[in-house]
């Protein structure tokens, strides 16, 4: 996949839809809170384990900071993550999680069709292959 040179920063070793990547845009989304894990847990939905161990290895990596009395929070001389939410974002407004719309859409219509009506599809489609093939 071709790169941005301009935004690449390998230090940044993310991949968006992990759980680090998840801590991470929430955090740098709110960069001017501290929130504790129980709150990331809730916000995130996260397993209790995985947020904790997630946020020490974030932390140990330097990609959040922490205060004294255990609230994580984006560091403000991070700007490569920072670039990084930024750009997340962007490509979410642009494109949407259009992966979700695909599912539901499909579900909505998979639900709208009803045995009767795909049977008559079949059949008329079937009448119009016959018809050519006698042609």
């Amino acid at each position: 996949m071709p790169i941005n040179l301009e935004a690449h920063d390998p230090d940044v070793t993310l991949t968006p839809g992990t759980t680090k990547s998840d801590i991470v845009m929430y955090l740098y989304q709110h960069p001017e809170l501290g929130f504790r894990p129980a709150e990331i847990r809730d916000a995130l939905d996260i397993p209790r384990g995985t947020v904790t161990t997630t946020l020490k290895r974030l932390y140990e990596d330097d990609y959040v900071g922490k205060t004294e009395d255990g609230y994580y929070h984006a560091l403000s001389h991070r700007e490569d993550l920072h670039h990084y939410v930024a750009s997340h974002e962007q490509l979410t407004r642009m494109f949407g999680d259009q992966s979700d719309d695909v599912i539901n859409s499909d579900e909505k219509d998979a639900q709208k069709v009803s045995e009767a009506d795909l049977e008559a599809e079949v059949n008329a489609l079937e009448d119009e292959l016959e018809a050519g093939l006698e042609e």
